[in-house]
C-alpha cells in the first residue's frame, strides 16, 4: 500500500484538534442523473443494504437505479432552494456556527470541518482539510443523535477507509450517539415549547423517526431503543402522557418489515379514529432534508387529513438554531480538554 503524502508539511506547524461534523448526504442536484449517482452510492453500502452482494446488485443496478432516481429528483426538487439542498445548506450553517462556538471557548487551535457520508463534500474532503491544518487529534461527530449500524458505524468505515492511508494515522474519537444527553432534550424541549406558544398545542404530538428493518434490530442494533429513550425524555419535558406523544417510523423501504408502528399508517388511523390536531417532530433528523420537508410535512400530511384529521403541523428540525449549536458544543466539549 502506499501512503498519501504531505510532500510540503512542514514539522514546526502548531498542531491543532479537528471537528468533523457528518451527515448523510444529498444529490448535488436535483436530477435524475444527480440523484442516480447519489443513490448508487448510497444503497450499495452494506451497512445500510444487508443482503447478498451479487443479488443485491442485480436489484440495485437492474430495478431500483432504472426506476427510482426519477422520481426522487421529482421528490428533490420540491424541496430544493435558491442555496441548493436544504440538508446541504443548513449544514453548512451548522458547522460555522459551531466553529465560532468552540473558537469562542477553545481559541483558534479547534477547527470544524463539514463532510457528508455520500456524495459532498466527502469524508476524504474533510478530513483532508483537517490533515492540511495539521490537527493531530479528530473527533468525528455525525449529526445522528440515536446510534445505528446504518449511519453512524457507516460513518466510522468511511473514515477508517481514508484514514488508513495516512502515514501519520491522528488520535480518534467517534462521537457514536447523543440521544439522551441533556442538552440535547433541553434544545427538543425549547423547539416544541417555543412553536407551541406560537401556534396553541395540538391533541397530539407523534414523534417520528427513520426507520430500520425488524432484522437488523434484532441482529443487535440498538436503535430503536435509543429512539424510545429520547421519546420518554421529551415526554416527560414537556409533562406529556403516553397517549398525547408517541413515536412511530417513517421511510421504509423494500418488501420486509420494519420497525412499526409506521408514520403513515399511524396518522391514517388518528384521522380515522377522531383526532382533529396533530404536530409531528422527528427528533432523529438533526438537519431538514427531503424526508421531513416531503415526506413529512407533506405526504404524511396529506394521509391525515385524508383520512379525517382536521389540523397537520410539522414542527422544524433543529437546524442551526442556538440551542442546539450549544447542545453540540456540550456533546464534543469534554474530548476537547
Amino acid at each position: 500500500m502506499s501512503f498519501n503524502a504531505q510532500s510540503d508539511y512542514d514539522h514546526e506547524t502548531p498542531v491543532c484538534t479537528g471537528i468533523l461534523l457528518t451527515n448523510l448526504g444529498t444529490p448535488d442536484a436535483p436530477t435524475t442523473k444527480a440523484v442516480r449517482s447519489y443513490l448508487k452510492e448510497f444503497l450499495w453500502d452494506p451497512r445500510v443494504v444487508e443482503q447478498p452482494r451479487w443479488l443485491w446488485w442485480l436489484v440495485l443496478n437492474g430495478v431500483i437505479l432504472n426506476v427510482r432516481p426519477a422520481k426522487s429528483a421529482a421528490a428533490y426538487r420540491k424541496v430544493w432552494t435558491t442555496e441548493g439542498s436544504p440538508l446541504l445548506a443548513i449544514s453548512k450553517k451548522q458547522r460555522d456556527k459551531l466553529d465560532h462556538s468552540l473558537s469562542d471557548a477553545f481559541g483558534d487551535h479547534v477547527h470544524v470541518e463539514l463532510a457528508m457520508r455520500y456524495g459532498n463534500p466527502s469524508i476524504k474532503a474533510g478530513l483532508e482539510a483537517l490533515r492540511e491544518k495539521n490537527c493531530q487529534k479528530i473527533i468525528v461527530l455525525p449529526l445522528y443523535p440515536q446510534y445505528s449500524a446504518t449511519t453512524t458505524a457507516s460513518t466510522f468505515d468511511a473514515v477508517a477507509n481514508v484514514l488508513k492511508t495516512w502515514r501519520r494515522v491522528p488520535e480518534l474519537h467517534v462521537i457514536d450517539s447523543y440521544h439522551d444527553h441533556p442538552a440535547y432534550i433541553e434544545a427538543l424541549n425549547q423547539s416544541v415549547r417555543q412553536y407551541w406558544q406560537q401556534h396553541g398545542e395540538p391533541e397530539r404530538l407523534l414523534m417520528s423517526y427513520h426507520g430500520i428493518p425488524e432484522r437488523y434490530f434484532k441482529n443487535g442494533d440498538p436503535y430503536p431503543c435509543h429512539c424510545k429513550k429520547t421519546a420518554r425524555l421529551l415526554r416527560e419535558q414537556l409533562s406529556l402522557d403516553e397517549e398525547r406523544a408517541q413515536v412511530a417510523f417513517q421511510s421504509r423501504f423494500g418488501r420486509e418489515p420494519w420497525m412499526q408502528p409506521y408514520t403513515d399508517a399511524t396518522l391514517k388511523q388518528w384521522g380515522q379514529d377522531g383526532v382533529k390536531s396533530v404536530d409531528v417532530i422527528c427528533p432523529g433528523f438533526s438537519a431538514d432534508c427531503l424526508e421531513t420537508i416531503e415526506e413529512v410535512a407533506m405526504e404524511n400530511r396529506d394521509y391525515f387529513l385524508e383520512a379525517g384529521g382536521h389540523q397537520y403541523r410539522y414542527i422544524p428540525a433543529l437546524n442551526d438554531d442556538d440551542a442546539h449549536i450549544n447542545a453540540l458544543s456540550q456533546i464534543v466539549s469534554p474530548h476537547l480538554s
